[in-house]
């Protein structure tokens, strides 16, 4: 796949780039080897004053870097630049939070005792450059819940971006740069996919990261794993929407239309498995269909588009796939279902019922705005068709019944359980899956101590 910016509104190649060759990866690699030995001795109220810094600098360029990330993978732009405040809000967290996150700990002067020390402590350390493998469906977010802590944890990032989001991707490393933090601290790697693997097998890489596809976390995954390094890894969902009786029917429709289609319906944790309870089956699904209906599909940079193009043509494709095999083994179509004539990659927002454990929709990440609905008749059926998918990474549950509560949060096997709302990430609150969803986590304290030497300090008697 070239490096280029391709508007996928019209399929127009706007810029294209070559990739570095392997003196420049090597010199980028000792750059950052020679910047963590000193960065990492910096303290964290000058970290947090550079971090502050590049939040700044990116409120400042919301408009422009706003748009880039409209031209260059099509989510509509004003999501575009909500994406960018959200990373600063983020970075000003961690900023305020990271040394009270990696404070030492001490163990209980019991244990200390009965160790046979006088004193002890817990230290978190930075492990040294850690490599992001980062997608294009969130270019400035997905960096940046990974760029914040570990650069407030004392360690410097090595960023392999999408080759679809070049531009965004060299302004992460200007961002960091205008602020102040050391040469090296940040770096974009503009290479294709092929070079990850001599990069991670490179010595001075200490640990990974890497948000994508299942087939890219596992290759990741075994690269790390042969090198026996560090990994975390965010990979695809289909995150199921239950709406139980009890619930607030009209406002879970209307947050369902958001849930499946932010983002051009392109979200790992976007809700996918529209799953409902029978006694509000008919009424949530005229609410939801309508509301789908309803979308303003377009031009991604105009203000008033609510679903722009997908960012591929193969995703595109791909897309049609799901749902041709869908159809053509009995589902019926509510809405949508065909692509739109004209230039670009864009899909309509789509509704599907009448599915069924054969279709290969059931079993794979729909990763466009298509909606799987399914009707269920109690409790136990909702739970057991919610775990009926290889991935967990998150959940959305509509009900106001406290045993229902608890029943969801014991059972349903996701990273996250999402009551009256949809899923969405905070950088207080852990994220990450489970099953082929990944493992690990990333933002809160969890997140920035993925990537510590987590060091036992003992003193004896």
């Amino acid at each position: 796949m070239p490096i280029a910016t391709v508007n996928p509104a019209n399929g127009e190649t706007l810029k294209t780039y070559e990739a570095m060759g392997d003196e420049e990866i090597e010199r980028r690699l000792q750059l950052a080897e020679a910047t963590f030995r000193t960065y990492r001795t910096s303290t964290f109220t000058e970290r947090a004053r550079l971090m502050h810094r590049a939040a700044d600098l990116l409120d400042e360029d919301q408009q422009d870097i706003g748009r880039i990330m409209t031209t260059e993978m099509g989510k509509p732009v004003k999501q575009a630049r909500a994406e960018a405040a959200k990373c600063a809000k983020s970075m000003r967290w961690y900023a305020d939070h990271a040394q009270e996150l990696l404070a030492d700990e001490e163990p209980a002067a019991s244990d200390v005792t009965d160790s046979g020390g006088s004193r002890a402590l817990v230290r978190y350390r930075p492990l040294g450059p850690v490599l992001a493998v980062m997608p294009w469906n969130f270019p400035l977010w997905q960096v940046i819940r990974f760029a914040a802590p570990a650069l407030l944890a004392g360690n410097v990032g090595l960023l392999k971006h999408a080759s679809n989001v070049p531009q965004t991707a060299l302004y992460l490393e200007d961002l960091f740069h205008r602020a102040g933090f050391p040469e090296g601290a940040f770096q974009t790697l503009l290479v294709g996919s092929g070079a990850i693997e001599e990069i991670l097998r490179n010595e001075r890489v200490k640990a990974a990261t890497l948000t994508g596809s299942e087939p890219a976390g596992r290759a990741v995954a075994s690269v790390a794993g042969d090198m026996v390094k560090k990994t975390v890894l965010e990979l695809g969902g289909s995150d199921p929407y239950v709406v139980m009786p009890s619930a607030d029917v009209d406002r879970a429709a209307q947050i369902a239309v958001t849930a499946r289609v932010q983002n051009n319906g392109q979200s790992c944790i976007a809700a996918k498995r529209f799953i409902v309870h029978t006694d509000v089956f008919d009424a949530f699904t005229e609410r939801f269909v309508a509301g789908m209906k309803a979308l303003t599909v377009g031009d991604p940079l105009e203000e008033e588009t609510e679903v722009g193009p997908l960012a591929s043509e193969a995703g595109r494709s791909d897309l049609e796939e799901l749902v041709d095999d869908a159809v053509e083994s009995g589902a019926t179509v509510l809405c949508g279902g065909e692509r739109p004539d004209g230039p670009g990659w864009f899909y309509p927002p789509t509704v599907l019922t009448d599915l069924t454990r054969g279709m290969r929709i059931h079993r794979e990440e729909a990763f466009g705005p298509v909606a799987t609905l399914y009707r269920v008749a109690d409790l136990d059926e909702a739970v057991l068709l919610a775990n009926d998918t290889p991935f967990g990474l998150s959940s959305s549950v509509w009900t106001r019944d406290e045993a229902e509560v608890e029943r969801f949060v014991r059972d349903l096997e996701a990273g996250g359980v999402f009551f009256n709302g949809m899923t969405a990430s905070h950088p207080a609150f852990p994220f990450g899956g489970v099953k082929r969803s990944g493992y690990g986590r990333e933002l809160s304290g969890h997140g920035i101590r993925e990537f510590c030497n987590i060091t036992t300090v003992w003193h004896g008697a």
